[in-house]
C-alpha cells in the first residue's frame, strides 16, 4: 500500500469492508451538524435593486458598491430602523452588496426574520441613495457652479433686456414692429433652452438621481447553510475523514509485504507458499478484552487492505504446495528432523497454515520410504510484543511461519531474535495467504486439517516438554 497509486478499487474495499464503521462516523457527523445548526439560528436573506442612470465605468460602479455597505450608510440605516440593540457594527456584517448588469447595484440584507431582511435592505438602500447623492453635492466644483450661476444671471438680464426691447419696439401693428417682437420672443425661447440644456449636461447631473427599483421581496427560505445543509454536511465531511484516515494509516504503515522484506527482516530463506481457503475469520485475529465485542461490532477487526483473496485450485492442488514445503524441510535437516514452528500470535491465517503442514508432515511417507520421513513438526505460538521461544532440546532449528502484511521489520526482527536466544536457528520461512476455496470437492485423500494445539504453560517459556 506505501507505493501503491490509490485507486477506485481500494477505496471500494474501504467502504465494503468498513461499512459498519463508516455507518456510525456519518450518523456522527450528521449529529454534529445538527448541534451546529442549533448554535446558529436561522437566517434569512433578501436584495433590494439600486439604478444608476447614465454612464458609468467598471470602476465607478465598484466604488459605489463599497459606498453601499459602508460604516456610514450601514450606521445610518441603523438608526432610521430603531432595533433594540443592534448597531451599526452588528449590521456591518450583514450587509453585502455587488455590481449587476444595467447599472444596478444589489444590496442584500440578512437577519433572523423574513421581515427584518426585507426591512434592513431596503432601509440601507435608501440611506445609500440619499448618502450618495449628498456625495455628489458637495464634490461638485465650486468654480464650474460659480460659471455655471454667473451664466444664469446672464441669461436673466438678457430675458430683461429683451422686454424692454419689445416693449420700445413700435407699438403700432406695423409688419416690421410684429416680426420685431417675434425675433425678440425666439431668441427668448433659445436662451432658456440652452441654459436647460446645460444643467442637464453637467458631469454630476444624471448620476446624483439614483432610484432605488422598488421594495425588496421577502424571503420565503432560509439562507444557507441550513439546517439540513448542515445535517448532510457534517455526515459527508465524517465519512470523508474516515476514508482518507484509512488511506494516510494504509500510506504511512510500515507492516512488510514482499517475501525479500519478510527474509531480510528474519535472516532466512524463503521455502515457499501456502494457500488457506479464505472467509472472514480468516482475517480475524482472537478477540481478547473487553474491546473485543466492540471491534466486532464496528467491524475492525478484519483487515481491510488486504486484496482480495484469488480463487484457488481443488484441495489437492493446496496440499501439492504444502508437501513441498515438507519435501523441502527433509532435504534440508539433518536426521533427527525435528523442528519447531513459530507462528506470530494473532496470525489466524499463519496459524491455520502451521497446521495443515503438522497434518502433512504427521501424513508424509513411512520411515521405510527411498525419501525418508518429513521432519516432526511442533508449533507455538510467540508474542510479537515480548517474543518467546522454547529453548532448544531436540529440534534441528526453528520454521516462521506468517502471512504477509501484517508485522513490521521490528517485530519480525524481534521474532529472529527470540529464537536466537533460545539456541533456534531459523531454517526457513512460510509465508501463508488466503484464497478462495472452489465449491467442488476434490476426488483425492481427504486430509484433517485440524487446528494443532499451541505450546502453553512451561514449554512455551523454555521449560520441560
Amino acid at each position: 500500500m506505501n507505493d501503491d497509486t490509490i485507486r477506485l478499487v481500494t477505496i471500494g474495499r474501504i467502504i465494503r469492508r468498513r461499512w459498519r464503521l463508516l455507518t456510525i462516523l456519518a450518523v456522527v457527523g450528521a449529529l454534529a451538524g445538527y448541534g451546529t445548526s442549533l448554535l446558529f439560528p436561522p437566517r434569512y436573506t433578501t436584495s433590494a435593486s439600486v439604478l444608476l442612470p447614465g454612464a458609468w465605468e467598471e470602476r465607478e460602479l465598484l466604488t459605489q458598491t463599497e459606498v453601499a455597505t459602508s460604516s456610514v450608510v450601514v450606521d445610518r440605516a441603523a438608526a432610521a430602523l430603531h432595533w433594540h440593540g443592534v448597531s451599526g457594527t452588528e449590521l456591518q456584517d450583514q450587509v453585502s452588496a455587488k455590481a449587476a448588469d444595467g447599472n444596478i447595484i444589489r444590496i442584500s440584507g440578512t437577519a433572523d426574520t423574513p421581515k427584518r431582511a426585507q426591512q434592513l435592505s431596503d432601509q440601507v438602500a435608501r440611506q445609500f441613495v440619499t448618502f450618495a447623492a449628498r456625495i455628489v453635492d458637495d464634490n461638485t466644483d465650486p468654480e464650474a457652479a460659480a460659471q455655471l450661476e454667473a451664466l444664469q444671471q446672464m441669461v436673466v438680464q438678457t430675458n430683461r433686456r429683451i422686454t424692454d426691447l419689445a416693449d420700445a419696439a413700435d407699438p403700432g401693428q406695423t409688419v416690421e414692429s410684429v416680426q420685431t417682437r417675434t425675433e425678440l420672443e425666439k431668441l427668448r425661447t433659445s436662451l432658456q433652452e440652452a441654459i436647460t440644456k446645460l444643467d442637464q449636461a453637467g458631469p454630476t447631473a444624471n448620476k446624483a438621481n439614483m432610484v432605488v427599483m422598488g421594495s425588496s421581496a421577502r424571503p420565503t427560505g432560509e439562507a444557507p447553510p441550513t439546517r439540513v445543509q448542515l445535517i448532510v454536511g457534517g455526515a459527508l465531511l465524517f465519512f470523508l475523514l474516515a476514508v482518507i484516515g484509512h488511506l494516510t494509516a494504509a500510506r504511512m504503515s510500515r507492516r512488510l509485504r514482499t517475501e525479500p522484506e519478510i527474509a531480510a527482516a528474519l535472516g532466512s530463506t524463503l521455502l515457499g507458499t501456502v494457500d488457506v481457503p479464505g472467509g472472514r475469520s480468516a482475517h480475524r485475529p482472537e478477540g481478547r478484552g473487553t474491546r473485543a465485542p466492540i471491534r466486532r461490532l464496528l467491524g475492525v477487526d478484519i483487515r481491510w487492505d488486504t486484496p482480495t483473496p484469488q480463487t484457488s485450485g481443488d484441495e489437492a492442488a493446496r496440499q501439492i504446495r504444502y508437501r513441498r514445503v515438507c519435501a523441502r524441510l527433509r532435504d534440508l535437516l539433518p536426521a533427527p528432523r525435528q523442528l519447531l514452528v513459530v507462528v506470530p500470535d494473532g496470525d489466524e491465517i499463519a496459524r491455520r497454515a502451521a497446521g495443515q503442514l503438522v497434518a502433512e508432515a504427521e501424513s508424509g511417507p513411512s520411515p521405510n520410504s527411498s525419501s525418508g520421513e518429513y521432519p516432526l513438526l511442533r508449533v507455538v505460538g510467540v508474542s510479537v510484543s515480548r517474543p518467546l521461544v522454547p529453548d532448544r532440546h531436540d529440534e534441528s532449528g526453528a520454521l516462521v511461519v506468517l502471512s504477509a502484511g501484517n508485522w513490521t521489520a521490528e517485530e519480525l526482527a524481534g521474532i529472529a531474535e527470540a529464537c536466537a536466544d533460545a539456541k533456534h536457528e531459523v531454517v526457513g520461512i512460510v509465508l501463508a495467504g488466503t484464497v478462495r476455496a472452489r465449491a467442488t470437492r476434490s476426488a483425492g485423500r481427504p486430509r484433517n486439517a485440524a487446528t494443532p494445539a499451541f505450546a502453553v504453560g512451561e514449554d512455551a517459556t523454555g521449560g520441560s516438554r
